[in-house]
């Protein structure tokens, strides 16, 4: 969701030719698969399409490849440190929801997978919330730049 969401403001900003933007989890679970039928419908209904996205794992290299990687909840978090070969991969790492206010300290955002329909509808809203300003934050340097 977080992925498609991200890229969504990038295009719409005419800044997709600046900003590379990926998602991976983890685990190793689903890769190349789809994402979830209800992540799917969730985005759909608000106007976003996820069909293209393919489950991948995130691995040591994948630090090279990225400026920023964004953990949705501190699981993953520790996770992708303990993953990190080095202070420089580490300081990479940072939680989705610390760019969003309104999530008044909340660290995680959900996993909806155990949830119905309305639950993906929720998570969407936080996740759309906080990377509207993790966008917020990087646009002007993007801007400066392209």
């Amino acid at each position: 969701m977080a992925d498609v969401v991200f890229r969504t403001l990038v295009t719409r900003a005419g800044l997709a030719g600046h900003v590379a933007s990926s998602s991976a989890g983890t685990e190793d679970w689903h890769v190349g698969e789809r994402a979830d039928p209800r992540t799917l419908l969730a985005l759909e209904h608000q106007g976003l399409d996820g069909s293209r996205h393919r489950a991948r794992q995130f691995t040591a290299a994948s630090f090279d490849q990225n400026d920023l990687v964004v953990a949705l909840d501190r699981i993953s978090d520790q996770e992708l440190r303990a993953c990190a070969r080095h202070d420089g991969d580490a300081v990479k790492i940072v939680l989705l929801s610390s760019f969003d206010a309104a999530s008044r300290g909340e660290p995680d955002i959900p996993d909806p997978y155990y949830g119905d329909e309305p639950m993906f509808d929720a998570v969407l809203g936080m996740i759309e919330r906080a990377c509207r300003a993790l966008f917020r934050q990087l646009e002007p340097a993007v801007r400066h730049s392209a």
